[in-house]
């Protein structure tokens, strides 16, 4: 055999290989499984997990965490409904779990057994990268494919590799899905550290034993669906869930011993921090200029850190995954500052360096979110306050700054934590405070359209939205990371949702998207055929443009979870619309104003005609107040009836009618 012939045999070997290597290796599915005709969990069940296998390792090398999971996934499908729900696949990545942690999705084989017996496997060239929305409107990344072949009695198969980095040594086991599970295990495998293994469980009372190589299991049968509803709590409320973490011993102190040493830990260990050296004194000496008020020293210490230190996580920033995994850590405050890049907790302890360079009494603090399980103080574990704040006392008393989020106004910190304990640290007598929650007037939405209305319900004109606050920065993470393209698709699509499926929008303009101290505005052109509807000589047209085609907030008559709003906010509208000649309303009548008896909401609308062949529609929403944004799920009944009100009274049609003398 000639060299040619050899090297040709061993690349034909070597590829095969690889390609074997890479293939999915897949246990025989029962027949029991396969003719399996009805759910066992939920008799309304559309789809149940036959079967869920997880591996957990977790590693610690080098000074860095990480923690590999492996899962294998097989469906059972039983209705129509459940192949529409399970028709695609989406494995979300990146960092959905907050700032602990990055999540990598790599290894992923899928396959279809279609009620026959026969296989058809996913082919790894359509698994694709695209974004997902939530129910609670958070965008995220996620791994995709179609299910090929799938029907109902088919079953849908497959497995994924999980891989967190940084996790600071907790893995949150969660042990259900959106729908039931009828056997799921858990293996995992602590690392290999004088540290003991911990398990904190959190709606369920799975236990864990011993298995072969290291490994601990835990097994659940006949779970039920977690089932996603509109403004619903964390899902770490509603479903079972265990946290595995690493410890010297268990705790043996009261909670309030346990969190006033954690408190005073937190102050010793920033101590050395928060003591500036003299580039940090110039730096902030120079951000601050000749501003005399607290307020103002602070907004500009916090205006130079966001034009000078990159954020090597933030999405917006320009960083590639190789530039943030060959990202080398700051040893020093001041590293950030010469380096001009930093992590969010980098530029935070920067922050708050500068600013007791300059006077100020500023410590560093942990918060709870409403992103995880509702805090409790008698459980003495810090993770539930993990996230990290600054803490600044003024003449006003304390207020919170998080450097993290770069995209909420001044004075204002992420809706995740407002409302939430706060531990401030101190040398002595670390204690708690409560942040308070934004008056529903901070983050406001104001829409003006000035409208043209044909005689044959078509409608074309120009359309302004404002946003403020929370919403702002809400819809400033949403496209941060988006080109132009993708920005006018999404916002098209909302702008279709809302007022209708045949609308068009043009001429698209995004202002002060990267300036969160400015209203975040949105400008475009509408146009939308059979807008309003002709009967006669009558036309019957929705003066809320921009609430035509939306849906009420709560559909379902039951309620199983608690209903929790992230923020207060508001809502200003104004439409001018010009009508057609010889038409005139019938009546300028609006819904009555609508409010709930605790001044938590209310909505009034207003119809006036400024002159022969104009219509201005005014209408103003407000909802929330400090302490009202969660309510228990027997509250629902009043929750749905308020909102299923606002609805109705921004559905409402006016009516235009020809004159007699406009008719030839």
């Amino acid at each position: 055999m000639n060299t040619q012939l050899i090297v040709a045999f061993i690349s034909l070997v070597f590829f095969a290989s690889v390609a074997n290597a890479q293939k999915a290796v897949w246990e025989p599915v029962p027949q029991s499984e396969i003719q399996m005709s009805g759910p066992q969990v939920d008799p309304a069940a559309d789809a149940e997990v036959l079967f869920w296998q997880v591996y957990l390792v977790d590693n610690f090398s080098r000074w860095k965490w990480q923690t590999v999971i492996n899962h294998h996934l097989r469906i059972k499908i039983f209705t129509e409904r459940g192949r529409e729900l399970n028709a695609k696949v989406d494995i979300p990545y990146g960092d959905y779990l907050g700032n602990s942690a990055r999540v990598a999705i790599r290894d992923i084989s899928a396959r279809t057994i279609k009620p026959d017996g026969s296989v058809i496997e996913v082919n790894p060239a359509d698994i694709f990268d695209r974004d997902i929305v939530k129910t609670n409107g958070f965008k995220r990344k996620a791994k995709s494919f179609a299910v090929p072949g799938i029907a109902v009695g088919a079953i849908v198969e497959y497995k994924w590799k999980e891989t967190r980095e940084d996790t600071f040594n907790y893995s949150r086991i969660v042990l259900a899905r959106e729908i039931p599970v009828q056997y799921v295990k858990y293996y995992i495998k602590p690392a290999n550290i004088p540290l003991g293994m911990r398990l904190h469980s959190s709606n369920t009372n799975g236990r864990f034993v011993k298995e072969a190589d290291g490994f601990y299991s835990t097994t659940l049968t006949n779970v039920p669906a977690v089932l996603e509803e509109p403004r619903m709590p964390s899902e770490y409320n509603v479903l079972p869930w265990v946290l595995m973490f690493y410890d010297n011993d268990d705790i043996k102190q009261t909670p309030a011993q346990y969190w006033r040493d954690r408190g005073r830990r937190s102050f010793e260990s920033h101590k050395a921090i928060l003591s500036p050296n003299s580039e940090i004194r110039a730096a902030a000496a120079q951000a601050i200029g000749n501003a005399n008020d607290s307020n103002e020293k602070i907004r500009r210490v916090i205006d130079f850190l966001r034009r000078n230190i990159r954020d090597i996580n933030d999405d917006a920033a320009g960083f590639t995954p190789d530039d943030r995994e060959n990202f080398k850590e700051n040893k020093k405050v001041e590293d950030a500052l010469k380096r001009k890049v930093g992590t969010w907790h980098d530029i935070s302890l920067l922050f708050g360096s500068m600013l007791v360079s300059i006077g100020f009494d500023a410590r560093f603090a942990n918060v709870a979110t409403k992103f995880d399980a509702r805090f409790d103080r008698n459980l003495t574990n810090d993770y539930f306050i993990r996230t990290e704040i600054v803490a600044v006392k003024t003449e006003s008393g304390w207020k919170f700054f998080d450097l993290s989020n770069r995209n909420l106004q001044f004075g204002m910190i992420s809706s995740s934590v407002e409302g939430e304990s706060v531990l401030i640290s101190d040398e002595r007598e670390p204690f708690w405070e409560t942040i308070p929650v934004s008056p529903a007037n901070d983050s406001n939405e104001k829409r003006f359209a000035d409208l043209t209305l044909e005689a044959n319900g078509d409608i074309s004109g120009s359309i302004q939205i404002e946003y403020t606050g929370h919403l702002a920065a809400y819809y400033r993470e949403f496209y941060d990371e988006d080109s132009v393209q993708e920005r006018e698709k999404y916002f098209e699509e909302f702008v279709k949702r809302q007022i209708g499926d045949t609308a068009q929008t043009t001429n698209m303009i995004f202002e002060n998207l990267r300036e969160p101290d400015r209203p975040l505005i949105l400008k475009f052109m509408l146009k939308m055929p059979a807008y309003a509807e002709r009967t006669g000589k009558r036309l019957f047209v929705r003066p809320n443009v921009f609430k035509r085609n939306s849906r009420p907030m709560f559909t379902s008559a039951k309620r199983s979870y608690d209903i929790q709003f992230n923020y207060a906010w508001s809502e200003d509208d104004e439409v001018r619309l010009t009508i057609p000649a010889g038409f005139a309303a019938e009546s300028l009548e609006t819904p009555k104003r609508v409010a709930d008896d605790k001044s938590a909401a209310f909505l009034e609308s207003k119809l006036s005609s400024p002159g022969a062949g104009r219509l201005v529609y005014q209408r103003k929403f407000t909802f929330g107040k400090p302490g009202g944004l969660l309510f228990w799920d027997f509250n629902y009944g009043g929750i749905k009836y308020l909102f299923d009100a606002v609805h109705n009274a921004d559905s409402f049609s006016v009516v235009l009618r020809e004159e007699a003398s406009a008719v030839q």
